[in-house]
């Protein structure tokens, strides 16, 4: 097992030592990280998502039903009522989600702007409600990310999604730059940032510890880490991708978990190919957050029911 004291890696090649040790080792690690950083009681972060702006998105990214490119049966909609998003917020609360998190299909917002505006608003109102706040708008500019974090904004969520070499195959509409741009702005506005990638487009192992590199040279490291597993959408461009092993999925969380181990790592999209064992494994490597309800944006989500029973066996508290 590699030593302890050789962790958070900041380089591949570390990293790549501490993913290809043998995995009961680097289980042995990271739970060894886990209880060192977030203490002996189990809990689980319950995160609520929700789509308050659907379709119609110009950007191309492949693995998107949301993309006005693609023919996914995904219809373009408008910004959702104020009232009505309090109204699912509400219902977030009252079934133990601690944030609440809010996306909508632009490329990006700016001061100024109508939709901002109306966002801002819809921030506030959440706020009063006592939960934490996240949102996924796309790219912002220094002035917006200011704005959205005066208005409440606990965490903003802008994935790296890949590694830089692999990005230019998934998205061409924006750049791995792009990203980190808006990454940068979030961080200067004092949010905390939420970024993570999705597993299974195409992407080597290797691509995966690239984009884990680049998490690690966040400087202040992410927040929370969502781990993603493509869901593949009819009429996208990744729709015949195949899904990834289990066990490159435990050890990419592992591997999180060792390198990032005050982050929250979140067992995000996918999870409805997961088998309540390879769930409870994912636990167990040193994921501590995940997404409940039964829907994320356009995808689905394990029942809320099915969640809490398989918390509850594993002894896993809401946190």
């Amino acid at each position: 097992m590699v030593a302890l004291n050789s962790v958070p890696p900041k380089a591949f090649d570390s990293l790549s030592v501490v993913y290809h040790q043998p995995l009961f080792s680097l289980l042995e690690q990271s739970r060894q990280v886990h209880r060192t950083y977030w203490g002996q009681k189990e809990g689980v972060q319950l995160c609520r998502l929700l789509s308050i702006k659907t379709g119609g998105c110009s950007e191309d990214c492949g693995y998107c039903a949301q993309s006005a490119r693609y023919d996914t049966g995904v219809k373009a909609e408008r910004l959702m009522d104020r009232q009505a998003v309090l109204e699912e917020a509400r219902q977030a609360k009252q079934a133990g989600a601690g944030r609440f998190c809010m996306g909508a299909a632009w490329k990006g917002v700016r001061e100024g702007e109508a939709k901002f505006e109306s966002v801002l608003d819809i921030i506030r109102d959440v706020k009063q409600l006592g939960m934490e706040v996240c949102v996924t708008l796309g790219q912002l500019t220094d002035e917006a990310a200011r704005q959205l974090k005066a208005a409440g904004v606990t965490a903003y969520n802008h994935n790296l999604d890949t590694s830089p070499d692999h990005y230019r195959n998934i998205v061409t509409t924006h750049s791995f730059e792009d990203r980190l741009r808006t990454i940068r702005s979030v961080q200067r506005a004092g949010m905390s940032v939420c970024c993570g990638g999705i597993l299974g487009m195409g992407e080597s192992e290797d691509d995966r510890l690239k984009m884990l590199e680049v998490l690690c040279g966040f400087d202040p490291s992410p927040e929370s880490v969502p781990i993603n597993c493509l869901m593949p959408q009819e009429g996208t461009p990744l729709a015949g991708q195949k899904p990834i092993d289990v066990f490159e999925l435990v050890r990419l969380i592992a591997t999180t978990r060792i390198a990032l181990p005050r982050a929250r790592v979140r067992l995000s999209a996918g999870r409805t190919a997961l088998t309540r064992e390879a769930q409870a494994l994912c636990f167990f490597a040193g994921a501590n957050s995940i997404f409940f309800g039964d829907k994320l944006l356009t995808a689905p989500n394990p029942e809320e029911s099915d969640d809490r029973a398989l918390l509850r066996t594993l002894g896993l508290a809401p946190a």
